[in-house]
């Protein structure tokens, strides 16, 4: 085993160890495959809502103990203690009509997901390699969201750089500044300064749907993408793998209203992370929707990491993958703290590839009209610098 898979191996099995220990979350592993996702609980669209209930009364559950809410417009979420949710979601796939939504709350994850990532934690960079100024050209920006962790304050990002609103700040539980080095934090403001190292051109805003430990649910996910406005691009650097590996449907109506909105009048995109479980034959949500066969799945983009000369090992692959791009000790932004002397570090993930083709299709909107335009450019220019069988920005 090479000393990169082993560090995999290592990041992988604390993970898990992070994960297990969570009450509310259920690990299965289903034909050999893990999947992940809240215990108790189903999401299915409104007109499937009464028929949901009958299911779950049949599979032994009294009407009285299923509760049920609304995560987001048009979804219900049904909760009953002890439910087997994959046995709950097959019957109900097989008698709701086809493309009813139905599924299980999944679980997502920042990729890296907690503050190791394949690759071990974030790298102390002594000096920064650019100063970042805030970009003055208000005319025409392109409008990114970066949905992550929330951002942290005490940072080298200069504010001018972002914006995020107060729930969208970033906190740790009785301010452990030590602690919160075990976590996520730290995981926007890297992306957010990502992109403002390699364009001047995007109006950064966060938008915290991760918790401090990079987790979040699928509805909580879709909720967050549905109420999106004034956004061109959006950059997911999480994911996560699904029951049956089919396309989480809450998350699937989510994007496709986000993608097929028509007030959006250079169309919209949405850049997201491959993952870094360093496997290549299954499909990891959502970026795994570009290859679907929505008539907005062109309008998704999937990014492997490479490191310059070869796709990295610990990054997934797969023939849903559209490009790979920079992923391997990038440098950027991130906390102010005692062993972060310049606050700037050096980090691995397709979480930090990802913004580095959201940059590059927030420089070609100008030329090419539109962000739809600027993301077909991207692609075709990584056509034409292939890196290990995949299209490559460099």
């Amino acid at each position: 085993m090479s000393a990169a898979r082993e560090r995999l191996e290592r990041w992988l099995h604390a993970r898990d160890e992070r994960l297990a220990a969570l009450p509310w979350l259920r690990t299965e592993t289903q034909a050999g495959r893990t999947v992940r996702f809240v215990a108790d609980e189903i999401l299915v669209q409104d007109s499937g809502t009464a028929l949901a209930h009958r299911t779950l009364t049949g599979l032994g559950h009294r009407t009285s103990e299923i509760t049920e809410d609304e995560p987001s417009a048009g979804l219900r979420r049904l909760r009953t203690s002890g439910l087997d949710v994959s046995a709950a979601v097959r019957r109900l796939r097989g008698e709701l009509p086809k493309g009813s939504v139905v599924g299980a709350n999944h679980v997502f994850m920042s990729t890296p997901h907690e503050h190791g990532g394949p690759f071990g934690p974030p790298v102390a960079v002594d000096a920064p390699p650019a100063k970042l100024v805030p970009s003055t050209d208000t005319t025409a920006p392109v409008r990114v969201v970066v949905m992550d962790t929330g951002i942290w304050l005490d940072s080298p990002l200069p504010a001018g750089c972002y914006t995020a609103t107060p729930e969208n700040h970033e906190t740790v539980l009785d301010d452990d500044a030590d602690g919160m080095l075990d976590s996520d934090v730290g995981h926007a403001n890297f992306i957010a300064g990502i992109v403002a190292q390699d364009t001047a051109g995007a109006q950064v805003r966060i938008v915290k749907v991760l918790n401090s430990f990079g987790v979040c649910t699928e509805a909580d996910l879709a909720a967050a993408i549905t109420g999106l406005t004034d956004t061109d691009v959006l950059n997911l650097s999480l994911g996560g793998y699904s029951v049956g590996d089919l396309p989480p449907v809450a998350l699937s109506a989510a994007l496709q209203a986000f993608l097929t909105d028509g007030t959006a009048g250079g169309g919209r995109v949405v850049v997201a992370a491959a993952g870094n479980n360093g496997i290549a034959d299954r499909p990891f949500w959502p970026a795994a929707f570009s290859a679907g066969t929505a008539g907005w799945a062109g309008q998704v983009l999937a990014v492997a990491a490479h490191d310059g000369t070869a796709v990295c090992e610990w990054s997934n692959t797969g023939p849903w993958v559209t490009v790979a791009a920079p992923g391997a000790d990038v440098v950027s932004t991130y906390i102010n703290h005692a062993l972060f002397s310049s606050g700037w570090a050096a980090w691995s993930g397709t979480s930090f590839a990802t913004p580095k083709v959201v940059a590059a299709i927030v420089d070609r909107v100008a030329t090419a009209g539109s962000v739809t335009a600027a993301a077909a450019a991207v692609r075709a220019e990584a056509q034409s610098t292939p890196l290990g069988g995949y299209p490559a920005l460099h």
